[in-house]
């Protein structure tokens, strides 16, 4: 089965895909390695086209739940974990981070399957220096997050957001630092915009350092600006992207059908609702197009992210196995032509559509 799109192709493994958690037992030896995982971006990485996203652990998934879901993930071929310092803040901040440390630590073997990815940037503490991309903050955030790991390194270090106070030499110099030391393996970037990642890269590429592997941004149907500038961007330099939200909080999940029903839970609260509220007619076309054509609209959604060629896997954020489920059933999905095309009218691209200037040249 293959995922096909406007911009590309990416061919998937369906084979026992999207069966009950029942029949399931350990799927991981059933993937076909060389269709479920692709490469980080340039670097020689595999990952899964899935990444298992830990913002719910803490707050709407209690500590055992998240094991169990961590436990399910790995089992069913999902290898890339992605969290950040910051997650857990319900609790408070650092929560999340302690919890995947406690399931690791609890199964040791576990940390040789698993490309663990967390964040630094974001404010940790009421100092000064808790904050930032600073060396300080940068080297002693790792220090702390390798603590509540429970590791000894960390497979891919992202930087949560730009920080403009701070040059690239800083910057590059305490990375290198953390590469050379052995504590963490590839760099990251989040939330940048395109010439944030061309002024990384140069920059990188000036001490002969890797720079960037990878990119993740905010990008889905509702949400398409990445097209302009950071995709192309990410292109062009062999950086993987990673896409975070790719339903939009749960927008693009039945949004309107399980508020009807009263089961909605992200999609009745944060950017989901708010979108909802100025977009209602849009999703009810959605959902009624997903209707017809007998696919869920989560599953509809993240297809369509996974059908584009620049991106190299979602960041889905489940509550529950079925939830897990549902996203590996997404990478089942093959959208046809008119699909796409009925996609895009009701959810346009940016100007003229594809990268920019030629998207808004006329």
């Amino acid at each position: 089965m293959e995922l096909t799109g406007q911009h590309g192709t990416h061919p998937v493994d369906a084979s026992g895909i999207g069966v009950s958690s029942q029949a399931q037992g350990d799927r991981s030896a059933q993937v076909d390695h060389d269709r479920f995982y692709t490469q980080l971006g340039r670097t020689g990485l595999r990952v899964s086209r899935l990444a298992l996203g830990t913002v719910n652990f803490g707050g709407r998934v209690e500590e055992p739940e998240a094991h169990r879901l961590m436990d399910y993930a790995l089992a069913n071929g999902i290898n890339l974990l992605d969290t950040a310092n910051l997650y857990g803040w319900r609790a408070y901040k650092g929560y999340t981070e302690e919890v995947i440390g406690r399931w690791l630590l609890a199964k040791p073997a576990r940390r040789d399957e698993v490309v663990l990815a967390t964040k630094v940037g974001n404010e940790m503490g009421t100092g000064p220096n808790d904050r930032g991309l600073s060396a300080r903050h940068i080297i002693a955030s790792c220090e702390a997050s390798l603590r509540r790991l429970r590791t000894d390194w960390i497979d891919l270090y992202q930087m949560h957001r730009t920080d403009c106070a701070v040059g690239w030499e800083e910057v590059w110099q305490a990375m290198e630092q953390l590469v050379s030391q052995g504590k963490v393996r590839y760099i990251g970037s989040s939330n940048f915009a395109g010439w944030n990642l061309a002024a990384a890269q140069e920059s990188a590429r000036s001490r002969h350092f890797l720079g960037l592997a990878s990119e993740q941004c905010l990008y889905n149907l509702t949400t398409r600006f990445a097209e302009t500038e950071v995709l192309p961007a990410a292109q062009a330099y062999g950086i993987a992207v990673l896409v975070w939200s790719p339903l939009h909080g749960g927008l693009l999940g039945g949004a309107v059908r399980k508020l009807a029903e009263g089961t909605a839970v992200k999609s009745a609260q944060g950017r989901a609702l708010a979108a909802l509220n100025d977009q209602r007619d849009t999703i009810v076309q959605y959902e009624r197009l997903c209707d017809e054509i007998g696919r869920d609209p989560a599953q509809v959604g993240l297809a369509w992210v996974l059908s584009r060629a620049e991106v190299t896997a979602a960041v889905i954020g489940p509550r529950t196995t079925e939830h897990v489920d549902g996203a590996i059933a997404a990478l089942e999905v093959s959208l046809s032509e008119s699909e796409f095309a009925r996609l895009d009218a009701l959810f346009p691209p940016i100007g003229r559509g594809g990268p920019a200037p030629e998207a808004w040249i006329s």
